[in-house]
């Protein structure tokens, strides 16, 4: 749970607050307030008008928590002192920005502005008496972009901590009239947040208006996720941020369906498909892509196509004691050397991308993981691409057997109709011999396929081609 001091001017701002609300409650009109949930019951707290250059960004709001670290020199700042210029303005930025990439503004965050513009603030935020924003962050960066001087907010009680704070901004989030979602990132957070106070997972899930089973799903996914952030790092500092993580939401929830598909019969394959899956999605191949990705794939088509990472890794390099099963305090054996093989290539790639992506690295540097990145593109594409073409010719062989099942089932039904049309009489001889003859046809056009591409002639195919030619 992140904590901080309190801001320089939290003096000033509780003295200006306690005479605003002083104003609000002697005055002569009514007094306006907003209602928030607190400890399960309605909390009722004043609004007043508050100042935009007193009010601080909340540095530990949930909106941008997975993005802190897009900066790491201004994200150690901002841990070091949130409340300096330098880190409040960087948490302006992020709270513009767009989650996958802060340093796109958002397009959600323009149309906040535009909303703004033409009809004000329509609801207040939440703020504390030291003019610390729980509520309402996104509003304020908004507002003092289109050049507002004030923001109204409800001021909540004095005796609230870091911990109230937090509860509150969590419970507003996951109110069912949201008007803005967390980023998908933020809200896996937020539910590792809440787990780590020790609430219960069925609690947990339901309060974020999920299935228990949804709930386990996205804590596996930011288990993965921390774990390649980890294994990012190099030795000159580079490293993954969560934020590198969005927009993956679709293709991490498929993976984890896989994983634990193929874990139920191999824990071993399970980790190889992971390892292999998570290298094409941080070369940032869409799930449409990677759901060929399966038992096979490393043997069968990623180690003719990446030779050079495989190579470079090696079954000699140290594995780790054991597998450490992502959302449980459990490990297996040690992993085969496939699944070492496999963990080297996809570090070689998260090392690139993290060097790649650093902003604090020479560009030579920086040039050179990108080429590597390229070459990854290439070798992963080629391999997807040929798992994808032997996936097809599968489904069609498939298909070209089912639809014979069915003809073979019609022609079942065929026999049972003959039986009852001659029992009474009815058959119409003609018909059915134009129909016999038509079959004859198309029996033949499946001999003559079947002559020239099928290499091994079982007794079927052996029996079509005769019949054929008689």
């Amino acid at each position: 749970m992140l904590a901080f001091a309190l801001p320089p001017k939290s003096e000033e701002n509780t003295e200006f607050v306690a005479r605003r609300l002083n104003d609000t409650t002697e005055g002569d009109g009514v007094n306006e307030t907003v209602t928030v949930e607190w400890h399960g019951r309605p909390l009722h707290v004043g609004v007043i008008d508050m100042p935009l250059r007193d009010v601080y960004y909340n540095p530990a709001t949930h909106r941008i928590r997975a993005q802190r670290n897009h900066d790491p020199l201004l994200a150690r700042a901002l841990e070091e002192d949130p409340w300096q210029p330098e880190s409040q303005e960087y948490l302006d930025r992020l709270l513009r920005g767009r989650p996958a990439n802060p340093d796109e503004t958002d397009p959600d965050f323009e149309a906040l502005m535009e909303s703004l513009r033409s009809v004000d603030q329509q609801e207040p935020g939440l703020m504390t008496h030291e003019g610390i924003l729980v509520n309402g962050n996104t509003r304020a960066a908004a507002l003092r972009q289109l050049g507002r001087s004030s923001i109204r907010v409800g001021v909540l009680p004095r005796s609230f901590t870091w911990d109230d704070i937090n509860a509150v901004e969590l419970t507003l989030q996951l109110r069912p009239d949201k008007r803005r979602d967390y980023s998908y990132i933020n809200r896996l957070i937020a539910m590792e947040e809440q787990e780590l106070m020790g609430r219960d997972a069925v609690d947990i899930a339901r309060d974020f208006h999920i299935q228990l089973r949804t709930f386990k799903q996205e804590r596996w996914i930011l288990s993965v996720i921390r774990d390649m952030i980890e294994r990012s790092a190099t030795p000159d500092g580079a490293q993954l941020a969560l934020s590198d993580f969005e927009g993956h939401q679709e293709n991490l929830k498929e993976l984890h369906r896989t994983y634990a598909k193929v874990a139920a019969s191999s824990q071993e394959k399970a980790e190889r498909v992971k390892e292999n899956r998570m290298a094409a999605i941080v070369l940032d191949f869409a799930k449409t892509k990677t759901r060929v990705i399966g038992e096979d794939f490393q043997g069968n088509y990623l180690e003719g196509s990446l030779p050079d990472l495989f190579e470079a890794g090696g079954p000699s390099e140290q594995s780790p004691a054991g597998i450490a099963i992502p959302g449980l305090s459990v490990a297996v054996a040690p992993p085969t050397d496939p699944v070492v093989r496999a963990r080297s290539v996809t570090d070689q790639i998260l090392r690139a991308r993290a060097t790649e992506s650093s902003r604090h690295l020479p560009d030579p540097v920086r040039e050179a993981a990108q080429r590597e990145i390229v070459t990854a593109q290439k070798g992963m594409r080629r391999a997807l691409d040929a798992a994808e073409r032997d996936d097809r010719l599968k489904k069609v062989r498939q298909t070209t057997a089912e639809r014979l099942d069915d003809a073979r089932a019609a022609i079942d039904q065929s026999v049972n109709d003959l039986v009852q049309a001659l029992g009474s009489n009815s058959l119409d001889e003609a018909s059915f011999d134009s129909a016999l003859l038509r079959v004859r046809g198309s029996l033949a056009k499946l001999a003559r396929q079947a002559s020239r591409g099928v290499s091994t002639r079982g007794d079927g195919v052996t029996w079509l081609i005769k019949a054929s030619e008689d």
